[in-house]
């Protein structure tokens, strides 16, 4: 059976999120000044064949931790269906 797993990683909160700044720097250039802040992830889905969606989740976070994310840097969440 085939599983989608969508994986958003994201910059951890304590840190700072460079090109999060440089784009709301460019918004607030274009006169869009509303927004307060900016962070800048990656969204990743992974198509994978398990018997399970507990397996296809075991699958996903094995890759999120093993290539997807730096957990130094990073944090993600990780949706199956």
């Amino acid at each position: 059976m085939n599983f989608v797993a969508e994986i958003k990683v994201m910059p951890l909160k304590e840190l700072l999120d460079p090109q999060g700044k440089a784009v709301l720097g460019g918004l607030a250039n274009l006169g869009i000044k509303s927004i307060d802040d900016v962070r800048i992830g990656k969204h990743v889905q992974l198509t994978i064949e398990a018997t399970s969606s507990e397996e296809a989740r075991a699958i996903a976070e094995e890759a999120a931790l093993k290539l997807l994310a730096n957990p130094v840097m990073e944090e993600f969440t990780i949706a199956i269906s």
